[in-house]
């Protein structure tokens, strides 16, 4: 008797699996500040080996504009303490866009987390050219403090003091997931250790994808969700670099949410 093989039915096809490597058109920040943050990276290009290489999404430059509305109204909810107490924590840094425009603001300290080493190299090149260039002119606004680190996002120790995180869809819910959980586990720790500091944390998630994740955590209460529209200059430099993307389209806006860390009723 014979016997009929299964048929192999492919895996679908996720949105991530359509994106193209692209290294151009370069972004209007790139051209004034003299770095290289533009292009689009897939994430078939960052494999690293690691085991959930599945779950990265890709790397793109968040639009500056974006990144400083929602910062604006993280900072009119307002949080419990005032910006200089916080650290400013960019999940999945990629070439360090987010780093650089945080940097200008009165952050107690900036640090980046990115774990293709080759995002890592040029994240650290783009910051070393930036704080040269700062350090060069009179007028430039005085930068945080910064740091760049090549590591996994959940081997990453939250500092003590109050944390704003940054996050620019870096990873899937799986990832996501885990990573609220070691935050919850750290935070549970320092409680024994610091009792006198209470932990605090704000995220900003732009492209919340994967929001669904946050919105029934059971610690986290979300502040805001929406559109954030881009800065006509970052829309235009948007609608060039999406172009090369068949499957994708530039609308002018993220969508946007934030979160605080409230810690589980009961």
């Amino acid at each position: 008797m014979s016997m009929q093989r299964p048929t192999l039915v492919p895996p679908k096809k996720r949105p991530r699996d359509l994106l193209k490597l692209t290294t151009t058109p370069i972004h209007p920040f790139d051209l004034a500040h003299g770095v290289d943050t533009s292009g689009l990276v897939p994430a078939a290009n960052l494999v690293t080996g690691h085991p959930n290489d599945e779950h990265v999404t890709a790397y793109y430059g968040v639009a500056p504009s974006i990144l400083r509305s929602l910062i604006d109204r993280w900072r009119e909810s307002p949080p419990p303490q005032p910006i200089y107490d916080y650290s400013f924590i960019d999940f999945g840094a990629g070439k360090g866009r987010a780093m650089l425009v945080a940097t200008e603001l009165p952050f107690r300290q900036v640090i980046g987390i990115e774990l293709n080493p080759d995002l890592a190299v040029i994240a650290q090149r783009n910051l070393d050219l930036w704080l040269a260039a700062h350090l060069a002119d009179p007028t430039a606004p005085r930068l945080a403090p910064t740091r760049l680190l090549q590591q996994d996002a959940l081997t990453f120790k939250l500092p003590l003091g109050p944390c704003l995180a940054f996050l620019f869809h870096p990873f899937e819910a799986p990832v996501l997931r885990t990573l609220l959980r070691r935050i919850e586990t750290q935070f549970a720790a320092q409680v024994v250790k610091h009792p006198d500091v209470p932990p605090a944390l704000d995220i900003l998630y732009v492209n919340a994808e994967c929001r669904v994740v946050l919105d029934h955590h059971p610690a986290f209460t979300r502040l805001f969700l929406g559109s954030v529209p881009m800065s006509p200059e970052d829309h235009v430099a948007d609608l060039a670099a999406i172009a090369a993307q068949k499957e994708y389209g530039s609308t002018g806006d993220e969508e946007c949410a934030i979160y605080r860390y409230t810690g589980r009723k009961g």
